[in-house]
């Protein structure tokens, strides 16, 4: 089927757009500019969603102070729950990777907005629209203010869903602590024999760390709700009133339910990346956790004859081309393989976090995405793991007896009775034997 287009205009002069779409020329340009990665903003729903949230709030504002009408605030506000309730997802098209600070984020954002509201407002989408992108929905906003609130408010939800995953995966540990709690077995150090344990304390430590993750994601929520909306351009408060800047934070904080307030420092704000990078430190902390405790279900069930043995994981599918019989930890590697790629990711952030300059940081949507996606993916891996291999998991008891009773552990409660020198003599001669 050929495409229908219509022809927009932007400070750069015509562009061609397809009839039927609610983008306009800013947009279109931003497509053809960037045709690198394949993912579209689209992916980001909660920046999209907290985005939304942004321009309802300034809409109010601005007519309150009366900049906007009513009659298009409503159709602003209209257009906004309909992005919120998915109805126009397939239109926030560009590239996750894209110049400009978030510019074509945004205006990708007030184009479809004012398309969408022109309609609602008895107008048409395109040159002859009735709303206006940046003279209505962008009023008294920058990229600067507006996306950079938004990204920041994008962070709590898609964290929360973190949480929530985690929290899964230390209840399902924990219960495994229950369940393995009379197994007695051998603690090791640096891979060597150590102190007798019980399998239950093993994994009733793989949950405590979990957790201790969960409540860290919770306290630094807290570091977003403070925002620089009302800053516009730098932080100077250029084309938006001191009314404004005072009553769109209060919208914000009302339609969101958040606590949301301003940056006691505009100007710092508009360039400060430091919470972005405290939440991917966070987020790689998270992932060395987990990685640690995919090794040691690796080690734990290595064998099932030459290795460790003392736990067996569910078998997912055949291990070897090969080898007949032979199943292997896919579950535990395919949760490794995440976390190595999440570690990627905080560097990634760290070199974009340091980029900016004076009073910008233009590098902002790769670190966005960077924080999103390995939120998304940390989230989806750890679900897969406890639902295909934690929560299947069984002990081999009579390993983790022969694997103490056959060691040195019972070794160092000989010190308290004769002494290290003499407890080490009989290590000594057990071993010789």
């Amino acid at each position: 089927m050929s495409i229908e287009y219509r022809t927009e205009y932007d400070s750069l002069g015509p562009i061609n757009v397809p009839s039927d779409r609610y983008y306009g020329a800013q947009t279109a340009r931003a497509i053809e500019n960037f045709p690198i990665s394949g993912i579209t903003i689209k992916s980001l729903p909660f920046v999209i969603q907290a985005l939304a949230q942004v321009k309802i709030a300034a809409a109010q504002a601005n007519c309150e102070e009366g900049f906007l009408a009513t009659e298009k605030r409503d159709a602003i506000v209209t257009a906004c729950q309909e992005v919120l309730a998915g109805k126009h997802d397939d239109e926030f098209v560009v590239d996750v990777f894209q110049g400009g600070a978030g510019t074509s984020t945004n205006m990708n954002m007030n184009e479809v907005l004012a398309n969408r509201a022109s309609e609602l407002f008895g107008g048409v989408r395109g040159e002859g629209r009735l709303i206006h992108p940046n003279d209505d929905v962008n009023r008294s906003q920058s990229t600067n203010d507006a996306y950079a609130t938004a990204v920041r408010l994008s962070i709590i939800p898609a964290s929360r869903q973190l949480r929530d995953a985690l929290l899964v995966l230390s209840n399902a540990l924990n219960a495994k602590a229950a369940e393995f709690a009379h197994i007695s077995k051998l603690g090791r150090t640096q891979l060597q024999d150590a102190v007798p344990m019980t399998l239950g304390q093993e994994f009733g430590a793989f949950a405590t760390t979990i957790l201790e993750d969960c409540d860290r994601l919770k306290e630094t929520e807290r570091l977003f709700l403070e925002v620089n909306l009302g800053g516009t351009a730098i932080g100077t408060g250029i084309a938006a009133t001191p009314f404004y800047r005072t009553r769109v934070l209060e919208h914000l904080s009302h339609n969101t339910g958040l606590p949301v307030v301003g940056s006691k420092d505009l100007l710092e704000a508009s360039w400060d990346m430091g919470a972005f990078m405290l939440h991917m430190g966070l987020l790689k902390r998270t992932a060395a956790k987990l990685s640690k405790i995919a090794n040691d279900f690796r080690l734990l069930s290595s064998g099932p004859r030459g290795g460790i043995g003392e736990i067996v994981l569910p078998a997912l599918q055949p291990g070897s081309s090969l080898m007949p019989g032979k199943v292997n930890p896919v579950a535990a590697e395919a949760l490794n393989q995440v976390c190595f790629y999440v570690y990627g990711m905080d560097t990634t952030v760290g070199m974009a976090a340091q980029a900016g300059q004076l009073q910008l940081n233009a590098m902002e949507p790769v670190i966005v995405f960077s924080i999103h996606n390995a939120m998304d993916l940390l989230r989806k891996a750890v679900l897969t793991f406890t639902k295909t291999c934690v929560e299947g998991v069984q002990a081999n008891a009579a390993r983790c007896e022969d694997n103490l009773t056959s060691s040195t552990a019972f070794a160092t409660e000989l010190v308290t009775t004769m002494g290290y020198e003499a407890a080490a003599k009989v290590v000594k001669e057990r071993l010789a034997s």
